[in-house]
């Protein structure tokens, strides 16, 4: 036999049989447990298996602490006036050197509340009441109306929708961010005070009030009564 007669075969190093690493099985078996749960999950969903809705249906807890009475304040105005108010706020904010699918937010806010107007009767001085020797007259003066802070609605208020950048959407993955449903409130406040002023509401509220005073002292008697309002002559 010549040396090219020599077989070439090489006998195995060792006779183990090589074994699968041990991650692998257990990726599968994560990837398996998460397929069945999105399944579960989906038929949960569409109503395909009655009985789920319990399993991951949300539930909703009130885990808030009691009111607590700060403060009580004795009110002497009367409120004669209230005025029902709804704005678009429109709030957009940019970054300077960015564009806005980066870096910046948009918020289409509708914000509705109500103000009052109220005229202040414990602020009537003591020759503030004229009245006759056979009360059958009256004049009284009384203080200007004036605005109340607006109130929001929170159950007639709603955003309509809120456009973020890529920035902001990653941001609002690791914390919420309050301020800026703040600042859509604060905004549609200013605009309705700033509504409420031109509205007429304090004229009403002092018409209101002079007709429930000249009522109440007409039924006491009073044959005439005259309701001014600070310097008014008239």
């Amino acid at each position: 036999m010549t040396s090219s007669d020599a077989t070439t075969d090489t006998a195995p190093q060792s006779g183990k049989t090589p074994t699968p690493r041990p991650g692998r099985g257990l990726l599968k078996a994560v990837g398996v447990c998460a397929a069945v749960l999105a399944l579960i999950f989906a038929a949960g969903k569409l109503s395909l298996l009655p009985g789920l809705d319990s399993l991951f249906g949300e539930e909703t807890r009130d885990r808030s602490g009691p009111a607590v009475l700060k403060s009580i304040q004795d009110m002497s105005a009367y409120e004669a006036a209230s005025g029902n108010f709804q704005v678009v706020v429109d709030l957009e904010k940019d970054a300077k050197f960015l564009p806005d699918a980066v870096r910046g937010t948009r918020t289409l806010f509708v914000g509705a509340g109500t103000v009052g107007a109220s005229v202040d009767l414990g602020k009537v001085t003591e020759d503030g009441v004229v009245i006759n020797e056979e009360r059958t007259t009256a004049e009284i003066r009384l203080p200007h109306a004036v605005l109340g802070k607006p109130a929001l609605d929170p159950d007639r208020s709603y955003a309509v929708s809120k456009q973020r950048g890529l920035l902001d959407r990653l941001g609002d993955l690791f914390s919420d961010n309050p301020s800026s449903e703040q600042a859509v409130n604060q905004l549609a406040v200013r605009h309705i005070g700033e509504a409420a002023k031109e509205s007429g509401l304090t004229a009403r509220a002092e018409k209101n009030t002079a007709d429930m005073l000249k009522g109440l002292l007409g039924s006491l008697g009073f044959e005439r009564v005259t309701v001014r309002y600070g310097d008014d002559q008239g």
